[in-house]
């Protein structure tokens, strides 16, 4: 059992806490809005107020977990916001991981963002994960179908503990 740290925990997030949990895991998962902490915690998912656009709010949320999944495949905003979740805050993020509990890590690189970003995204997981030499997959199942994005993510899960990667 891991406690898995979903980053971008809306509505496949829930779904994919469900399945996490029949197979054994704990799961906290962000928000950034504190009334939606209530509606995580009900769903079994420890909930934990954090903005991936501010990588310090999330840094916390890092306690305890091993494998973290950033699910922002399908953020919205502006181009530039969701660029830098995926380039400079992505980066911040794996620099901040590296002295943590975290031991993988499951990146979303499919979704309704441009597919440039989220392979620009899929590049720095792969080249900061294979300079600290940790394991990670990268989730390009469709959101649009989401019972077989939910096995997906979850079996990525799975992977990144076993020590996969790629």
């Amino acid at each position: 059992m891991a406690r898995c740290l979903i980053i971008g925990c809306g509505c496949r997030g829930i779904a994919l806490s469900a399945v996490l949990h029949e197979r054994g895991h704990a799961v906290r998962g962000t928000t950034r809005k504190p009334a939606r902490a209530s509606a995580l915690q009900a769903s079994g998912v420890e909930p934990f107020v954090a903005d991936p656009d501010r990588v310090a709010t999330l840094v916390p949320a890092f306690a305890q977990a091993g494998v973290a999944c950033v699910l922002l495949g399908s953020a919205t905003g502006s181009p530039e916001a969701i660029s830098a979740l995926h380039t400079t805050r992505l980066e911040m993020l794996l620099e901040k991981m590296v002295d943590t509990t975290l031991r993988g890590l499951v990146y979303e690189c499919a979704g309704s963002v441009d597919r440039e970003v989220l392979a620009e995204g899929a590049e720095r997981v792969e080249r900061s994960c294979a300079r600290w030499g940790l394991p990670y997959a990268l989730l390009d199942a469709d959101p649009g179908d989401p019972q077989a994005w939910t096995v997906a993510a979850a079996d990525a899960v799975d992977q990144v503990l076993l020590g996969g990667a790629g």
